[in-house]
């Protein structure tokens, strides 16, 4: 935790909702009545480009306005990325790993081995600080699109601390009251199947 913070790094691919991820942690935590910021990693921005963006929780004033360097929470919304060098950049021994896969905690851990040992790093996060959802397949069933940024934060809400789904049921419907009904509705659905699943 850096200056109070709960810190959180959101990494995914252009046209996947990454900043609205991070966007909506914010306003999750905020109705939550917690302090909150937001903010993308500006880069190269074309659809499929690896991005990230950036979110910052506290129960006090939030001073620090950088990047997150040393994530307590990191979300990858396309596990293709789980290859990229940097994906793990500043992760700790309490780091908490969420990841978008059909495919287990132990194989997601394996495979960050792997990784780590190709580029020559380190691997800190805990086997049992790693969580997997199939957010793809919640998305494409109930939304209709391979868009898992509100889906993987119904998990996320069930995973942690860092807001309700009170909170996040009030922040997407916020965001996206203007997409109209059913947008909204298909929205809240998917999270809400991803938080009571087992």
């Amino acid at each position: 935790m850096k200056n109070n913070c709960l810190q959180v790094r959101v990494h995914g691919r252009g046209g996947q909702g990454v900043v609205t991820a991070a966007e909506l942690i914010a306003l999750a935590a905020f109705y939550d009545h917690k302090e909150a910021q937001a903010f993308p990693f500006f880069g190269v921005e074309r659809s499929g480009a690896p991005i990230m963006a950036f979110a910052r929780i506290s129960a006090e004033k939030i001073k620090t306005r950088e990047q997150v360097y040393y994530p307590d929470f990191l979300i990858i919304q396309d596990a293709t990325l789980l290859d990229e060098a940097n994906i793990l950049n500043g992760s700790h021994a309490s780091t908490k790993l969420l990841v978008n896969s059909p495919e287990d905690a132990k194989a997601i851990w394996n495979k960050l081995k792997e990784s780590c040992t190709r580029n020559k790093q380190k691997l800190v996060i805990k086997p049992a600080n790693i969580f997997v959802c199939h957010a793809t397949e919640i998305a494409m069933e109930i939304i209709g699109k391979n868009i898992v940024n509100t889906v993987i934060l119904g998990a996320l809400a069930k995973n942690s601390n860092l807001f309700s789904i009170s909170g996040l049921k009030q922040a997407v419907t916020e965001k996206f009251k203007s997409k109209g009904r059913i947008i909204l509705q298909k929205n809240l659905a998917a999270i809400l199947k991803i938080y009571e699943s087992n």
